[in-house]
Formats: C-alpha cells, sequence, structure tokens
C-alpha cells in the first residue's frame, strides 16, 4: 500500500492578516478543544481583547471568526478556546488543525472585556458561560488586574463537567504562573457550576446563584452586588447577557465602552 500525503493549503498573509503556525492543540471532549500558536513579534493586545482567525475557505479566500484570546497579553504564544460545530463553516474545518498547520491570525485585535473600560472598582466578577471563559482566563494572567482589583472572580457556568476547560489552574488559583503565582491566591476565586450533570459544585445557573448568594461565597464584601465596589464583565450566550445586563441596569450599574468606562462591560462579537 502507498501512504496517502494530504496537501495542507499554504496560506498567505496580506496587510489585515498574518500566517501563524498551530503549536499545539488540545481537545477537552467532543465538542469543545483549545489550541495555541505561534505570537509574531509586532502583534500586540489587551488582555480581554478578540482578534479574527481563520483558515483558507472552499473559495479560497480566507474564512475568518472573531476569538477572544485566551492566553495573557504577556505570553510569548496566542492561545484560543473554541466549541466543534460539526456543520460550521470555520468550526468544522478548524476542529481538525494539528500542530505545524498554518492559520490566519488578523492583525489587530480589539473588544470591551478590558480593564480600561471599567471604573476603578475593590472585587472584579467575570460572568462566563461555555467557552465565553476564553478572555477571562487571559485577565485573570494580568498582574495589572490584581493591582486594580482586591478581589477577582471568575464564574463559568457549563452544562457538563467536561466542559470545565482548565479547571485544574483555574482550581488552583493558577499558583503555577509566573507573573501571578503570588497574588492570585489570596485574590483570585473560581465558581464553576455545572447544570446538565451531576457535579459535587454548584448546579444552578448563574442567576440562581446571585439569588441564593451562593456565588459569593469565600468572597470578601457583600453577598451581593454593590455599583460603588463591584465591577462586572460578561461574555458567553446571548441569553445570559441580556438577562444580566438589564439586571445590572436595573440595579443601577452602567454599562462602559472603551471611550466610557462604566461599571459593567459585555463582549458583544463573541462567538460561540
Amino acid at each position: 500500500m502507498t501512504d496517502v500525503t494530504i496537501e495542507k493549503p499554504v496560506l498567505e498573509p496580506n496587510g489585515a492578516l498574518s500566517v501563524e503556525t498551530v503549536l499545539s492543540v488540545k481537545h477537552w471532549n467532543e465538542h469543545l478543544f483549545s489550541f495555541r500558536i505561534s505570537r509574531p513579534a509586532s502583534f500586540r493586545f489587551r488582555s480581554g481583547e478578540f482578534v479574527m482567525i481563520g483558515l483558507k475557505g472552499d473559495n479560497g479566500k480566507p474564512l475568518l471568526r472573531a476569538y477572544s484570546v485566551a492566553s495573557p497579553s504577556w505570553d510569548e504564544e496566542i492561545e484560543f478556546l473554541s466549541i466543534k460545530v460539526q456543520d460550521g463553516p470555520l468550526t468544522s474545518k478548524l476542529q481538525l488543525i494539528q500542530p505545524g498547520d498554518q492559520i490566519y491570525l488578523g492583525r489587530k485585535p480589539t473588544g470591551t472585556l478590558v480593564t480600561d473600560a471599567l471604573l476603578p472598582g475593590k472585587r472584579l466578577f467575570m460572568l462566563s458561560t461555555g467557552t465565553g471563559l476564553a478572555p477571562f482566563l487571559s485577565l485573570s494572567r494580568d498582574p495589572d488586574v490584581y493591582e486594580f482589583y482586591e478581589q477577582v472572580v471568575i464564574v463559568h457556568s457549563v452544562r457538563r463537567v467536561s466542559d470545565l476547560a482548565f479547571r485544574e489552574e483555574l482550581d488552583g488559583k493558577w499558583s503555577q504562573d509566573p507573573l501571578v503565582s503570588e497574588q492570585a491566591p489570596g485574590q483570585f476565586h473560581y465558581v464553576p457550576t455545572v447544570t446538565r450533570e451531576p457535579y459535587d459544585g454548584h448546579t444552578q445557573r448563574i442567576d440562581k446563584l446571585v439569588e441564593s448568594g451562593a456565588l459569593f461565597e469565600g468572597v470578601p464584601g457583600a453577598a451581593k452586588f454593590d455599583p460603588e465596589t463591584d465591577r462586572i464583565m460578561m461574555c458567553g450566550s446571548m441569553e445570559m447577557i441580556k438577562q444580566f445586563a438589564a439586571y445590572f441596569e436595573g440595579e443601577g450599574f452602567t454599562e462602559g465602552s472603551n471611550a466610557a468606562p462604566g461599571q459593567f462591560v459585555i463582549e458583544r462579537a463573541f462567538v460561540g
């Protein structure tokens, strides 16, 4: 028998896109994976931002989607967290990538899930569902975040236990991280919740955890959100974002942006 070699498409950079190399891939389960790619020396971003990435489409043109960067701004590589959609135009191809493959990377990251879009405060709550965790992985490894806030909280709601990507690192409060291993153990809090499977921790949706006060267990301060001291970031399902945006506005919080910082921010360009 003759070995068959499948030729990978060669990608060409342009003014808006660089071509990077896939360095590693981790499949968390059958519909969730993360991967790391090379980082060009000229690529600069703020922790929490997103960027366009993609592959060559069937028409030969770049097929791109917005992805939040999961690695912190100081990392020498760039990491992403993605769902697998079997008939998705991009993710049906993206889930098949292997180390050594090429991938497009946009040259201009942007986004509102950045500390610049928030007013100063004491506690930072990052509310996420599914792969909406990605930008908060970036922010929770950024030493500046621990200078800006006394308490840093990631809330991650998923359907199944295996969807808790990076659970070990988050449970360990980034104790092995080179830049935040000293601050994070005393300031970082991880609140995972699993809604569709038995789990030895929280099993309610985020709104129920807020109502019961369970979301605030172990976090210094009041067992409720306070617009004077608390700052909120949200990323994930549109249902969750719409629900909580209305909730926070009702509680006296104002939405922030890069141009006008406020008390909560959401990512409107989130995919997945």
